[in-house]
């Protein structure tokens, strides 16, 4: 098993989850994050001042799922949540051990 974690920009995340219902990948936990890439946070003007946003607003997805299903998730979360911009986000993919349900006894 595999947990697959995906960054992205929060306008993307409505179209990523229904991408994802469509391909029957159901089950993800959802965050709001903060941070920052290689662009170290973007220049904004405000008021007619400059104004360097350090952290910026992301969401954070992640799936615990089979090695198998790696593949596509990855695929269709590039291709639903690419604009081509900086700051698109990033996904990993960490090694899972165990996973347990918490109603169920060991």
């Amino acid at each position: 098993m595999k947990k697959v974690e995906a960054i992205i920009r929060p306008e993307k995340v409505e179209d990523v989850k229904a991408a994802l219902d469509e391909g029957g990948f159901f089950a993800m936990t959802v965050t709001n994050v903060h941070g920052r890439g290689v662009q170290r946070g973007i220049s904004l003007q405000f008021r007619g001042r400059k104004i360097n946003v350090d952290l910026i607003p992301k969401v954070k997805i992640e799936m615990v799922v089979e090695d198998e299903e790696v593949a596509e998730i990855i695929s269709i979360i590039q291709r639903v949540a690419v604009t081509g911009e900086a700051g698109d986000g990033k996904i990993f993919v960490i090694p899972v051990d165990m996973s347990v349900r918490v109603r169920e006894k060991l």
